[in-house]
């Protein structure tokens, strides 16, 4: 299992926020990766939680 994290910056409106944090899923989920948390901060920038994929095809197999 494999996670990433990105930083969406500085975004204090929050139409501006919702767009900025769904355009990263949608690109990260090109990529291979789920969005599965976020936290947003008081200096209104959000980090994204994300894990790859791969986690479900191995479970799915009964390999783990």
């Amino acid at each position: 299992m494999s996670y990433k994290t990105v930083i969406i910056d500085y975004a204090p409106k929050t139409k501006s926020m919702s767009s900025a944090i769904e355009s990263k899923a949608n690109e990260m989920a090109e990529n291979g990766y789920e969005l599965i948390t976020m936290s947003i901060t008081n200096s209104a920038k959000a980090i994204l939680v994300f894990k790859t994929a791969d986690e479900q095809a191995e479970s799915s197999d009964g390999k783990i």
